[in-house]
């Protein structure tokens, strides 16, 4: 948690060291009227979910305020009465994302190739944090910890009881943070950011029941983090970690603000090597049903220098980058954006937009030889990689969607034990054979349950898999069942 409040402690230096103490000791509105609440409230603390709000968490957020020809919030130009559909104040959201790659920080665990959730997230990158940024001017202040009466203390139990166990799931994975255990960190979270936000008061939802916010707040966040692939967008642009390699400050704001409608970033930098991006929304309507609408950064200068900004992988800590550390798999599957690779027209290994260093082959090359399949057996479980395996040797490996990649560091899935085997999963969603081919993501209905014959990953009886060749660079090759395509390859499982 200090490294998240560190971000809101810079926010607040920028416009004097005073205000954080005019702030903590000022009641709020939202204060005054949770008082009446609080003994409920309070109750629901004490004794968990006792009273914990009944009604299943889903998409339909039609318990809270019905919002017609809503504002964008900071941008009104006279005071607005119903705070349940202008975010007042706080009307600049923030969404912070964070990339550890100190080998010594928990953030290792689990490579993968996006950024992680607020605080040093765990499965591989660029973490995610909904924040509001306080404001009556939109101005980069903020207050904190505006309702102490709604400071619950059992956010798991909170969204279980509402439905929300994949919302869980999913981020115990990807909400984690560097100190303490997940729930101590969403609750720090919820009460000091999620009572400041003005359209999750009691008052905005119809026949409230105590809790009733949490889920429309955690949901919101997610949703949002989702949609900000920081590492993707980078890797687009040719720009992806690299031991040696060195980026500017106007190639990664150019990749990033593209996909932003023109709209800029905070890039955070430590010792000159990239390690933060805030980006900066405000919304239409209420944080459960409304609109966010990218806005330039407020406040904060960006700390990265103008060039020589080092983008290291995981695992590097700012050192030598270790053998088995290459630059991190992308998920597009276009080449449109590589610079050329022509004598006359390759970036020089500073301040470019691809390492001119030489690529690894895979993410190594001394994996032993893998046992021929003969018949699916236990399946695997926990944390891990899918390692392709060419004649005897790993040649690269799965990646988030499914793809096969020879170019980076492997993805990280969850394998979860099923009723006839395992199923497996990605940060983008379940995996499952579809059309003879493995993906992953959202767009799977259902997940394939999948068998083991040791370390080798077993589909309807046979280790078997091929691709139509092997994918370099920054292409990716399907993975289809069965041995009709030209090159044959198991897929190894590597417990984390």
């Amino acid at each position: 948690m200090a490294q998240v409040d560190e971000v809101h402690n810079v926010l607040a230096s920028h416009f004097g060291t005073g205000w954080s103490d005019i702030t903590n000791n000022m009641p709020s509105i939202r204060s005054l009227f949770a008082f009446g609440l609080s003994a409920l409230t309070n109750v629901q603390s004490v004794f968990g979910l006792h009273n914990a709000v009944t009604r299943q968490f889903s998409q339909d957020l039609s318990a809270s305020a019905t919002c017609t020809s809503p504002q964008l919030s900071c941008h009104n130009t006279s005071a607005v009465a119903d705070l349940c559909c202008f975010n007042s104040p706080g009307g600049e959201l923030l969404q912070t994302q964070f990339w550890g790659y100190c080998a010594g920080n928990r953030a290792v665990r689990f490579v993968d190739d996006p950024w992680a959730m607020g605080g040093w997230n765990s499965p591989g990158g660029f973490a995610s944090l909904l924040t509001p940024v306080q404001p009556d001017n939109c101005d980069g202040t903020y207050d904190s910890s505006c309702d102490p009466s709604r400071a619950y203390t059992n956010i798991t139990q909170i969204l279980q009881a509402a439905g929300a166990n994949d919302l869980v799931s999913y981020m115990q994975t990807y909400w984690v943070s560097n100190s303490g255990t997940p729930e101590s960190f969403w609750e720090h979270e919820w009460s000091k950011h999620g009572t400041c936000i003005s359209t999750l008061d009691p008052n905005c939802y119809t026949s409230y029941q105590p809790t009733e916010e949490v889920p429309d707040f955690f949901n919101r966040t997610v949703n949002l983090f989702k949609s900000l692939p920081s590492y993707e967008w980078l890797s687009e642009a040719g720009i992806v970690p690299s031991s040696s390699a060195t980026y500017t400050t106007a190639q990664i704001q150019a990749a990033l603000s593209k996909n932003r409608g023109g709209h800029q970033v905070y890039l955070g930098c430590q010792s000159g090597a990239l390690n933060e991006i805030w980006y900066f929304f405000n919304v239409q309507g209420s944080i459960q049903t409304g609109t966010f609408e990218a806005s330039d950064l407020v406040g904060s200068k960006s700390t990265c220098p103008s060039t020589g900004i080092k983008y290291f992988p995981k695992g590097n800590g700012g050192g030598s980058s270790p053998t088995s550390a290459a630059p991190l798999p992308g998920t597009s599957t276009t080449t449109s954006s590589k610079p050329s690779t022509t004598a006359s027209s390759k970036p020089s290994t500073t301040a470019s937009l691809k390492p001119s260093t030489t690529k690894s082959s895979g993410p190594s090359t001394t994996a032993s030889a893998a046992p021929s399949p003969t018949s699916g057996g236990p399946g695997f479980s926990g944390k891990g990689t899918l390692n392709v395996i060419t004649s005897g040797s790993q040649t690269g490996c799965i990646i988030s969607g499914g793809t096969w990649y020879t170019s980076g560091t492997c993805a990280g899935f969850t394998a979860t034990t099923s009723d006839d085997g395992f199923t497996l999963s990605s940060r983008k969603g379940d995996c499952a054979i579809v059309g003879g081919a493995l993906t992953c993501g959202s767009s799977v209905s259902s997940a394939t349950s999948f068998s083991a014959d040791g370390d080798l990953l077993v589909y309807d009886g046979a280790a078997n898999f091929s691709a139509d060749g092997v994918p370099s660079g920054n292409s990716q090759g399907t993975v289809y069942t069965g041995e009709d395509h030209s090159t044959s390859l198991t897929i190894q499982w590597q417990g984390l």
